[in-house]
């Protein structure tokens, strides 16, 4: 069993997690993920890691509540346990001196890019970093994100903080204005389609981490495909880290569409089950 240490409210629907899971933390890497199962009849749900503290064996996840699972972890508290806290599983992200690079997270997606921003930082690099979101209220990790950059830049899309618009204007704006050398993008697959579409014509090497549907995290039952340059990737062992200019986005769309129905189908009958109760 695997206790939760500390539980944190980030944003509406936005919680943060830090699980005492010592041999985990101990070979935790940045860009890397672990499956968790809450209970023997839970379903496993893959979830990045966001931080580890190998000093005090922690492991730190970040989700959003958007199905029954992830609604179900968001009502855990302190002290409570999950059952199954699997990892790290993944390539971990390639971590050198490139020189200028531009770390770029929307959404919840600036969970899993503070690490590689701070992995970055601490290699030599120098860091801006992009992160968005919907409105202020949602914004996360403004002040670590801050602490491991050397600029930070905000946009929100109703622009009731920072820029007004998407972190893709903001993207375009510093490859025009400076030479970068690599750019990592992380957050719906939407927005890491349009960061790689902003990066082609500067010809600037572009990573991306996918998200795509995952049973086992461990190459056997071929759930998580991914087209990368016209070959079958899987995300769980040959990613979750790709070549955004190399990525079939419209597939990965798809894919990430097929079960949609049935996903609200179960979270609806869960939430009968408990008589519409989605309370704590």
């Amino acid at each position: 069993m695997y206790p939760i240490v500390k539980k944190r409210i980030l944003a509406p629907g936005i919680k943060l997690l830090e699980v005492k899971a010592p041999d985990v933390a101990r070979k935790a890497q940045a860009g890397q993920f672990i499956i968790l199962r809450i209970d023997e009849p839970g379903e496993r749900i893959p979830l990045t890691i966001a931080d580890f503290n190998r000093d005090e064996g922690t492991v730190t996840t970040i989700f959003q509540e958007v199905g029954y699972t992830t609604q179900q972890l968001g009502r855990l508290e302190e002290g409570d346990t999950l059952l199954d806290f699997v990892g790290p599983l993944g390539r971990p992200t390639e971590i050198e001196n490139y020189g200028r690079v531009v770390c770029v997270g929307g959404g919840v997606g600036v969970a899993p890019i503070y690490p590689i921003a701070r992995a970055l930082k601490e290699a030599g690099n120098e860091v801006i970093s992009i992160i968005g979101a919907r409105s202020r209220e949602l914004l996360i990790l403004e002040q670590e994100m801050r602490s491991v950059s050397d600029e930070l830049l905000v946009s929100t899309d109703d622009g009731s903080y920072g820029h007004k618009g998407f972190v893709t204007d903001l993207l375009v704006k510093v490859l025009q204005e400076k030479k970068v050398d690599r750019v990592w993008g992380i957050g719906p697959v939407v927005m890491m389609k349009a960061v790689s579409e902003a990066t082609r014509p500067f010809k600037v090497p572009t990573i991306v981490s996918m998200n795509p549907i995952m049973v086992d995290g461990t190459g056997m039952c071929g759930a998580c495909r991914v087209s990368v340059g016209g070959e079958t990737k899987f995300g769980c062992v040959d990613g979750p880290e790709f070549d955004g200019h190399q990525v079939d986005w419209d597939l990965a769309l798809r894919r990430l569409r097929m079960y949609r129905d049935e996903e609200a189908r179960a979270l609806a009958f869960h939430q009968e089950k408990r008589g519409g109760c989605q309370c704590r």
